[in-house]
Parts: C-alpha cells; sequence; structure tokens
C-alpha cells in the first residue's frame, strides 16, 4: 500500500530535501546534488520573497513507512492572475521505477488544482521562471549543473503511461572553446562594436558585479518580456537571487557590453562547472564541500553558460558576437575548452544559432509534461 503525507516541519522538508540522496545515493555519478542547506532556504517561505505570490504544498510517498517518492504542488498566483495562465505546477518530482506511486503523488497535485479552480498541471516545473524547470528525457550519462534536475528514464514513461503530453521541451549543448574565436566572430565583434560605439565593461571583484546586478535583472525582464509564459521578476526576489548566487560567481565569467554612454545593452553570465564539485561535498558545505566549491570557483575545468539578456534594440543585430569573443579569450587565459549551454527552448532557432560557429553536440534534452484537470 502507498501512502501519502503532506510535509510541514522543518524536520519533514529535510527528509523531502534528502529524498534524492536516497534514490540515487552512489549508483548514478552523473547526478549533481544541490546543497542541502540552499534547498532548504529556497523552500522556506521566511527567506525566499517568491512566497509573497506562490502557494506550495510537498507531498512523499511512503510503502511500510519507507519514502518512495516525493513531489510539490505550486501555484505560482502572478501566473494565474497576471498572465491569465490556469495552471498548477508540480516540481522536484522524484520517485521509484513503480507507475503506481508516481500517479499517488500526482494526484494529490492535481487534488489542490481542482480546489483552487486550475485548468490543467504542468511539469516539473520550480516555484518560478528563474528555477530549475524540465525533466530529463536524454543525457542520463551526463552531470546535471547547479541549475537543472537530474532524472531517470522511467520519470517520463509514468507519465506518459499516465497520459501526460509533452508541452515544451529544452535541448542542452556541449560547446568546444577554440584556441581562439572563429574568424567570423572576431571580424562580427569588430564591426558591431564600431557600428553602435559600444565597448566592454569588465570586473575585477565581486563588489563591482553587484553595482550591476539591478540592471542585469532590469536587462532580464525587458529580454524576455515578448514571451507570453514571462513573470517579470519582482524586485524583492532580485535581492534574494543576488544574495544566493553572488559566491558562486567568478568576476572573470561576467560579460558585459555598454554604449558610447556607459548603459548596459548586452550581458551575459557564464560560472565555473560546479557539478563535480557538488558531487564531492555530498550536499553539504562542512566540513569540506565549501573546499570543492571554492576550488571549482578559482580553478575550474569546465564552464556553463547561464543567463544573457539583451536590450531589445539591440536583439538581433550581432551584440552577442562581441560577448562570444571576450568569453573565448576569458575560457582560454582560463584553460577551459568546454562549456555547457543553459536549457534553451528546442523551437528557439535565434538560441540555438549561437553555437553554428563552434564545434557543438546536443547531449542533453528535457520536457515538461501537461494534463488537464
Amino acid at each position: 500500500m502507498i501512502t501519502i503525507r503532506e510535509l510541514s516541519s522543518h524536520d519533514e522538508l529535510y527528509d523531502f530535501v534528502h529524498f534524492p540522496f536516497l534514490l540515487f545515493g552512489d549508483d548514478h555519478p552523473y547526478w549533481a546534488p544541490p546543497i542541502i542547506s540552499d534547498e532548504l532556504d529556497n523552500l522556506d517561505p521566511r527567506k525566499n520573497p517568491v512566497f509573497n505570490h506562490v502557494e506550495v504544498k510537498y507531498f512523499m510517498a511512503y510503502r511500510d513507512d519507507q519514502p518512495v517518492g516525493r513531489i510539490a504542488g505550486i501555484i505560482n498566483w502572478l501566473e494565474v492572475h497576471e498572465l491569465d495562465i490556469p495552471k498548477i505546477r508540480f516540481g522536484y518530482f522524484d520517485c521509484i521505477d513503480d507507475p503506481e506511486v508516481s500517479e499517488a503523488l500526482l494526484n494529490q497535485v492535481r487534488q489542490m488544482g481542482n480546489e483552487n479552480g486550475l485548468e490543467f498541471i504542468e511539469g516539473p516545473l520550480g516555484l518560478s521562471n528563474m528555477d530549475k524547470a524540465g525533466m530529463l528525457v536524454e543525457g542520463f550519462e551526463e552531470p546535471n549543473t547547479m541549475i537543472t534536475w537530474y532524472g531517470l528514464p522511467h520519470y517520463s514513461s509514468h507519465l506518459e503511461q499516465l497520459g501526460y503530453e509533452k508541452e515544451k521541451e529544452w535541448v542542452e549543448y556541449e560547446i568546444q572553446i577554440p584556441d581562439s574565436s572563429p574568424p567570423k566572430v572576431e571580424r562580427f565583434s569588430k564591426l558591431i562594436k564600431d557600428r553602435y560605439n559600444l565597448h566592454m565593461i569588465r570586473f575585477s571583484n565581486t563588489r563591482e558585479i553587484l553595482e550591476y546586478a539591478d540592471e542585469m535583472f532590469d536587462l532580464i525582464n525587458k529580454t524576455y518580456s515578448n514571451l507570453s509564459t514571462y513573470i517579470p521578476i519582482k524586485s524583492d526576489q532580485i535581492a534574494y537571487y543576488k544574495d544566493q548566487y553572488l559566491r558562486f560567481l567568478h568576476p572573470d565569467f561576467i560579460n558585459c557590453v555598454a554604449d558610447e554612454d556607459g548603459n548596459l545593452i548586452a550581458f551575459a553570465i557564464t560560472m565555473p562547472s560546479f557539478s563535480r564539485a557538488l558531487r564531492k561535498a555530498g550536499g553539504k558545505l562542512l566540513p569540506f564541500g565549501w573546499y570543492h566549491l571554492v576550488k571549482a570557483r578559482y580553478f575550474p575545468h569546465k564552464a556553463a553558460f547561464y543567463l544573457i539578456g539583451i536590450k531589445p534594440e539591440y536583439q538581433n543585430k550581432g551584440v552577442t558576437s562581441i560577448i562570444f569573443k571576450e568569453m573565448n579569450e576569458v575560457f582560454n587565459q582560463h584553460g577551459i575548452t568546454t562549456v555547457e549551454s543553459n536549457p534553451e527552448l528546442a523551437d528557439n532557432e535565434a538560441i540555438r544559432s549561437l553555437w553554428k560557429n563552434y564545434e557543438n553536440r546536443l547531449h542533453k534534452r528535457r520536457r515538461t509534461y501537461r494534463d488537464s484537470l
């Protein structure tokens, strides 16, 4: 018999966050676990301002008192009311290979959606657009990055057996970094710089990055404002994200482009890859987890491409060539020969074309699934 329990206390949420450690353990070497304390903070309404407009319930499935699965039911009320999308999200979905467990967990989220008059369920998705999204369906022998979920092949199989249909699909690329920028990138970089009187902004420490952080988030909102499902990032969330991610940023890996008046018109954030360090840390900063993370920050073997923002009036004008030339030089200086892209919507040809000048391979694919309530 499968028993479902709703979790709420701190100890119960610890069990919720810790469940993947039981499920994956040492048997899945490509799983890069989160830092447990960070995960708990992210799910704490007292610390994460996203809960000002998000409602969440956490559920665990048990068989013979042993945990066999977990899921979160998430209602982002900004999405429901401001974007008129009557959706309940499910996220943090992990379970053993038993479709009955998946069905029992998903039914709890469906019930939550019905009680709130919503019309469909979609997931896996995080609390907001800045959180992890998508279920891994290809690339199970590739390490997940810090901002993506790992998963097992039976996850998607269970959903499809239950009648859920594919809603969105993302792809991730592994890009090889040459010893120098491709000639086409070099030419376009100089051409676009001269045509629009643009220049690079470089940083030497995290304090200097902070001075531009608000402008970067404002640029993110402007970059993606044309997407019908995009929820603008609020000021309280910006403060939270700055505090959450600042320790992972390396000043060399932040590429910003400004106009002749010094106004930020584009930026890209890459980060040293923390996948290997997270695996060694095992979910804990103490006693030695912090050492592995600091080592990965300053002596990276690989990088991960996370965010790009371009002012709308400069989009489709070749500004990315300036960013890519700068990134290539930085990676060469640090001896990095491989970088991973963040998940990109599979039908976004403009984003996918960014890598056409580089040797690349599509190495991961992830999806959300949807069903009506």
